[in-house]
């Protein structure tokens, strides 16, 4: 099966500049292909696994991934999907930011042997020459066609900076510099990309005069029409330390059970004859499938080792494996001089990660989800003390399925 069979039959596509003409390319060639990261933020997400995925796919099928981070557009923000306009981040801020996305991508793309490149465009971009530089590339754009994508659409009307509008050119740069470079003929990216990747297109097909091409990816939503990614403490982060690998995999394992097929086709590297055979599951059956979810996709992100303490504790704590170990389970240090004076409830919740505020943990309790060793609690009143200790800790839960330990310390 050609790499772009693979990536239609596990449903990566959604838009693609030339559907024939990039299958030939795919089928008679290595294709050098990229994928751009800009580090905004301290650590990739759930969003960015479709892309990642979908270039480990193309990898293994013998073509050439470039994991481009934007350490020069991270500086400006793209416009795309935003409805205001980013924060402006400190360049140290950014560099940090890179360094913790090339980590996180190294899980899924194989850089050695130049089998993938890895590039930053603060490279080219950092140092232009702004006179050049509207002369050799801006003279190829035009603002009315700029302004009929859909990006600009809507930013017409909340206010798009002078800074932002530069955004597709700089990207649409990219593209054109990876071309000379590499000679990269395909950009990925979601569907809220593609104006970007079109205007790179033109611009090589002006410049150059050669034929390159773009394919976006849909944004992965759930059958509950709920956003992929999105919790009760926000965004799902691949960083450990902004959220568990506990956390993570529990989120895969609570899937609805209409999504575990797609998902499976998604986010893990199963065949197609297991996925479908997972796929068929029904009623309590169902609950394998999610489980071979969350242990596969958080053992790619966060490793072996981590993907069966996650799995483990998850059993101990529900109660299907009574010699399972609640070790992976978030867990917090408070001593025992401070248990035995007594915690109020509200306040006890307040400082785990099940609850973002006092006001979270009040609203918690008066609806009926805070259970302490199981025990539920509904009295805001409630002083948790020594009494509550078991086997040198305190176990607390949040509705049905979020549980933290409070590690009682002497």
């Amino acid at each position: 099966m050609s790499g772009f069979e693979v990536l239609e039959e596990r449903g990566f596509i959604s838009q693609c500049s030339d559907t024939e003409g990039l299958k030939k390319l795919l089928d008679s060639e290595r294709v050098t292909f990229y994928v751009g990261f800009d580090p905004t933020g301290r650590s990739l997400h759930v969003g960015h696994l479709v892309p990642l995925f979908a270039m480990a796919h193309l990898q293994r099928a013998g073509h050439r991934p470039i994991a481009l981070i934007g350490g020069g557009t991270a500086r400006i923000g793209d416009p795309s999907g935003k409805t205001e306009t980013r924060k402006i981040l400190p360049i140290e801020t950014i560099n940090e930011n890179g360094r913790r996305f090339k980590e996180q991508i190294s899980r899924f793309i194989s850089f050695d042997n130049e089998r993938g490149i890895l590039a930053d465009n603060a490279e080219w971009l950092a140092d232009l020459n702004y006179i050049d530089f509207l002369r050799e590339i801006g003279r190829h754009f035009s603002v009315n066609r700029m302004l009929s994508f859909e990006t600009y659409k809507m930013r017409l009307e909340t206010g798009l900076s002078f800074i932002e509008f530069n955004y597709q050119i700089l990207q649409a740069y990219d593209y054109l510099t990876l071309y000379r470079r590499f000679g990269c003929r395909l950009q990925m990216g979601g569907d809220d990309q593609w104006g970007n990747i079109v205007a790179g297109i033109d611009l090589i097909r002006r410049v150059e005069g050669v034929e390159v091409y773009a394919l976006t990816s849909p944004l992965v939503t759930r059958s509950d029409g709920k956003k992929m990614g999105k919790t009760e403490k926000g965004a799902l982060f691949l960083d450990p330390e902004m959220v568990s690998p506990y956390d993570f995999y529990q989120y895969w394992r609570n899937v609805p059970d209409a999504d575990v097929k797609k998902l499976l086709y998604l986010f893990t590297f199963l065949d197609s004859e297991e996925v479908e055979r997972l796929g068929k599951l029904k009623d309590r059956e169902i609950n394998r499938a999610k489980e071979v979810l969350a242990f596969e996709i958080t053992r790619i992100i966060h490793g072996e080792e981590e993907a069966k303490k996650a799995e483990a504790a998850a059993k101990a704590a529900f109660g299907k494996d009574k010699g399972g170990t609640l070790d992976a389970i978030p867990s917090r240090e408070i001593p025992l001089a401070r248990i035995k004076e007594g915690i109020g409830i509200i306040e006890l919740f307040a400082e785990t990660s099940l609850c973002s505020s006092k006001s979270d943990a009040r609203r918690l309790v008066m609806q009926g989800g805070a259970y302490v060793n199981e025990k539920n609690i509904r009295d805001i009143e409630t002083v948790v003390g020594e009494e509550y200790i078991e086997n040198g800790q305190i176990l607390l839960r949040a509705g049905k399925k979020r549980y933290f330990r409070v590690l009682v310390s002497s």
